[in-house]
């Protein structure tokens, strides 16, 4: 898994969000390690609005294709790591699940069939 995109919108991308971004894609990594390296992330972090005063002000998103699968996962929130956190822990969860599923089939289609 690789990122391809990331995207920041009404605000700037710094080096301290870009490197905060590869260690939470890091640990997905680790979590997809069955799947081809090939699979594309993007990711979409920003401000939902220049004059936001109180409420969800950040937002994050992150979308992956998995082999016969798409994932997204998009949180808000009022701080942007907040954000990027609850994004990733989402995405993990979306992974393991659909991992989970691909394990059931494949133990199923093993088991013998009635005679």
């Amino acid at each position: 898994m690789r990122l391809t995109t990331l995207k920041a919108t009404n605000m700037e991308l710094t080096d301290a969000i870009r490197a905060y971004v590869d260690e939470k894609i890091e640990q997905l990594r680790r979590i997809c390690g069955d799947f081809d390296p090939a699979d594309d992330l993007k990711m979409e972090v920003g401000k939902s609005t220049q004059h936001h005063a109180k409420g969800p002000y950040y937002h994050a998103e992150m979308h992956l294709v998995l082999p016969g699968k798409e994932l997204r996962a998009v949180h808000e929130g009022e701080d942007l790591y907040e954000a990027i956190d609850n994004v990733k822990d989402q995405l993990r969860r979306q992974i393991k699940e659909y991992k989970d599923r691909l394990k059931d089939k494949s133990q199923r289609a093993s088991r013998p069939g009635k005679e």
